[in-house]
């Protein structure tokens, strides 16, 4: 089996060469997603052979973690890794839809060290959150997450699978430790540009994590749960046909799948946008569970659920992320500033802490 790289430089001819079963005869590489992802570092490499196929890549996308050490402590830490790897490899094949192809994947247990080689995507459509989804970019996406959370609806409480951090579990005890001492950094950087309550809202929200999670925990059905499900962890392909491919599965959990879609349409819509076509969506969304064969689960609950939801994984990512953040990285002020703005704004239309 091959070697993990340590750094990139470690990726070489022979190496892929090995992951790929095929004599590579020469690579030219070029950094990607800088500024947008926090826990890796990813290359997008181009590739020629000795003898060329039509079953060989042309390029590869080579994930490495990431540069930084207090991200690579933070992923260690939180199991990232560790989780994303054992995703696509034990998990991926049953979960089936919107995936991307994976050519390698490996990790050394309970450290930062890992490389995950996947196809190259570009071909695809990428979507800047700042600017946000379509309409039909959402449907799309909320219909293959749909399909999804369907594979593993009411199937994640098992001892097979506890080795996913469930929504009740250490790692949302850490994240709910970690919030109160970090919020004050977010909220002098970011909370003047809040709408009226966002403030408070996000005070004592960062507060009232974990109690949130259980609330929601006990009162939805739980499923395999993205936990970063944004448009910029996603590529559309042809939208008549839904064709939606996610990539970074570092956060997955179990927990109720409204998590997951609260946090994409608060986040990656223009406001506006989604005002005016959520309760759409989520019919869409309910719709598309049924029919892929979920019981018991009908649009009423689904939206409350979905309301409830918009108190929990977007704001806790906006104070995370921006209580965390180097303040030089202007791409990342203003990803944070703008996802902050939009998901306090969603938790507010829904009534906020009124709804406990």
């Amino acid at each position: 089996m091959p070697d993990i790289p340590k750094t990139f430089d470690d990726v070489t001819v022979h190496w892929l060469s090995e992951v790929l079963s095929s004599d590579v005869a020469s690579i030219s590489s070029t950094r990607i997603g800088e500024g947008v992802g926090l826990m890796g570092d990813i290359h997008r490499v181009e590739l020629t052979y000795k003898e060329q196929r039509n079953d060989h890549p042309s390029s590869v996308v080579v994930k490495l973690p990431s540069s930084f050490e207090e991200n690579r402590e933070q992923g260690v830490a939180l199991g990232m890794f560790e989780a994303e790897v054992r995703f696509y490899s034990e998990l991926g094949e049953q979960t089936g839809t919107g995936l991307p192809e994976i050519h390698f994947a490996r990790i050394e247990a309970g450290t930062a060290d890992f490389v995950i080689v996947m196809e190259d995507l570009s071909n695809l459509v990428m979507v800047d959150q700042s600017a946000g989804m379509s309409f039909d970019q959402a449907s799309a996406a909320v219909k293959v997450l749909a399909n999804i959370h369907a594979v593993w609806w009411d199937k994640v409480k098992t001892e097979e699978l506890e080795w996913i951090p469930s929504m009740v579990g250490p790692r949302i005890e850490y994240v709910n430790q970690v919030l109160p001492q970090i919020y004050p950094v977010f909220a002098e950087t970011f909370s003047a540009g809040l709408p009226e309550g966002g403030a408070a809202l996000t005070e004592e929200f960062s507060r009232s994590y974990l109690s949130l999670n259980k609330k929601l925990a006990e009162r939805a059905p739980w499923t395999l749960a993205h936990q970063d499900y944004r448009v910029e962890n996603m590529l559309f392909g042809d939208l008549k046909k839904d064709q939606v491919i996610v990539i970074d599965w570092q956060g997955i959990g179990r927990g109720p799948g409204s998590y997951d879609l609260a946090y994409l349409l608060g986040g990656s819509m223009d406001t506006d946008l989604r005002r005016a076509h959520e309760r759409e969506l989520v019919a869409a969304y309910q719709i598309q569970l049924t029919d892929s064969g979920v019981e018991d689960y009908s649009f009423d609950s689904a939206w409350d659920d979905y309301r409830f939801a918009h108190l929990l994984g977007g704001l806790a990512t906006s104070i995370f992320a921006g209580g965390t953040l180097d303040l030089s990285n202007e791409r990342g002020v203003e990803l944070i500033t703008m996802m902050a703005n939009r998901h306090v704004t969603a938790a507010l239309d829904h009534g906020g802490f009124s709804q406990l």
